[in-house]
């Protein structure tokens, strides 16, 4: 049988505390082409871990000083897991499945093991073992490029934020995010799931702001039938269902404060009770939270219990607003606008330089939200090409702009002209920009198909008359 492409780059750590099995296991894989070390239990697995990157583990279940299911669980908290066989004794199957399942080793065998059976669920494990490496190098290259998970950012503040969010990510601890609005906190709850041993798992988000006081312990907790009027039914909350994964609590400073003493609760005992039950139900989340004010100031006042922010604030983490970091406008802009062709069935290439120019001298209030918002509406209005100052409609909250009177798609309007006549030369250019396509000239203008024809047809009476 011929070797695997790749095997002689494949590590493999073989723990076992039977002597005869270890070598005997350690002398066949290696005849196999793998790179092999091994251990006589799960201490001394953690220890060579610390040196030796392992690709994939063979490991036994019943082992002294440390076992392999506390060894798994261990390595699976810390994000360092490598790809994993569990091997097992006739009779503990199911505590084989049970590590598979909770802790996601990759396949279990039972002893006697059959060499045929190892060398072919090895090959599989070490593929995926490798994949998953070369996953993490190539986010980590393009991170240094300007971009990590749905981050982007080449400015030296978003370089450091990235580095940060590498760190964080394979761990448990709870982290701060602090920001204006809109300059994507959640994106970066997001990164730090998606780069974590959780990504398998949900994800889930709750606005502490927008709920109100009467219903955040239900959507946070959970509730029993009958916990309160109109309690018709045992529902789950946030807790239970981003349960292995990864909650975000935005706007945290705006939960009220005896929901945040029981919030602490949660998080000391990672156990929670639904509204109107009696029993404590243990739950597995890391939790990060979210707020736009600044903390300090939430904390002295009242709004954040000091202990609860002390429990979230294991690592902090702060986006600088787009304002000081202008560098990011144009990668972030070309990252926009192949989002928006997609979603919106466009071409839109590019910004003209005069668009750059105004992006780079606006202050940006809304941040990369409002910068979103441009694009949208001007990815719609150009549809395909350059995107040119013409199709920043609405722009700068009011901001007096220059028309181009060179820029065939601009409309010129003298003082004195009426809304209606306004409105009429709008259309009419609109309709003109999208080659009479009136719905997408509809959709250019945020007014109904009817409402379009209806002036249209009022404008052609006009001009009969």
């Amino acid at each position: 049988m011929s070797e695997p492409d790749g095997v002689r780059q494949t590590r493999v750590l073989i723990v076992d505390d039977e002597d005869d099995q270890r070598r005997g296991l350690s002398s066949l894989v290696s005849s196999w082409g793998y790179e092999v070390e091994t251990a006589s239990d799960g201490q001394e697995a953690l220890e060579i871990l610390g040196e030796f990157r392992a690709h994939v583990m063979v490991t036994d279940l019943n082992m002294p000083r440390m076992d392999g299911f506390e060894l798994l669980q261990r390595l699976s908290r810390e994000g360092t897991a490598p790809t994993t066989i569990v091997l097992t004794a006739f009779g503990t199957i199911e505590n084989a499945i049970k590590t598979v399942h909770d802790l996601g080793a990759f396949w279990f065998l039972e002893k006697p093991i059959q060499a045929a059976s190892m060398r072919t669920l090895l090959e599989r494990a070490a593929a995926q073992g490798r994949l998953s490496e070369e996953r993490e190098l190539l986010q980590r290259e393009l991170s240094y490029q300007g971009v990590l998970d749905d981050l982007v950012g080449q400015s030296k503040q978003m370089q450091e934020l990235f580095s940060v969010l590498r760190q964080v990510a394979p761990s448990k601890a709870s982290v701060l995010i602090t920001g204006e609005s809109g300059t994507g906190k959640e994106l970066v709850a997001r990164a730090l799931h998606n780069l974590s041993p959780r990504k398998s798992n949900s994800f889930v988000a709750v606005n502490c702001a927008a709920l109100p006081e009467s219903l955040i312990e239900s959507e946070l907790f959970g509730h029993e039938k009958g916990a309160f009027t109109g309690a018709l039914q045992r529902r789950a909350g946030c807790f239970e269902l981003a349960d292995r994964g990864t909650l975000l609590l935005d706007e945290i400073g705006d939960m009220p404060i005896g929901t945040q003493a029981k919030l602490l609760r949660v998080l000391e005992e990672s156990s929670i009770r639904r509204l109107g039950g009696s029993t404590e139900i243990d739950i597995d989340v890391r939790v990060i939270a979210a707020t736009n004010k600044k903390v300090a100031a939430s904390v002295a006042e009242g709004g954040l219990r000091e202990d609860l922010y002390y429990r979230l604030n294991v690592f902090h983490v702060h986006l600088p607003p787009l304002r000081e970091r202008k560098e990011d406008i144009l990668p972030i802009s070309e990252a926009l606008i192949r989002a928006l062709n997609k979603k919106h069935d466009c071409r839109a290439t590019e910004l003209h330089p005069q668009v750059l120019e105004r992006f780079r001298l606006y202050s940006w209030p809304g941040n990369v939200r409002e910068l979103r918002n441009a694009l949208e509406r001007a990815v719609i209005l150009a549809g395909e090409g350059v995107i040119l100052p013409s199709h920043l409609i609405g722009f700068g909250d009011g901001e007096a702009t220059a028309v181009d009177a060179s820029d065939p798609d601009a409309i010129s309007l003298s003082v004195g002209t009426t809304v209606k006549e306004g409105e009429k030369a709008l259309i009419l250019k609109t309709l003109e920009h999208t080659g009479n396509n009136k719905t997408r000239a509809a959709q250019i203008l945020e007014v109904s198909l009817k409402t379009l024809h209806n002036k249209v047809k009022e404008y052609g009476q006009q001009e009969i008359a």
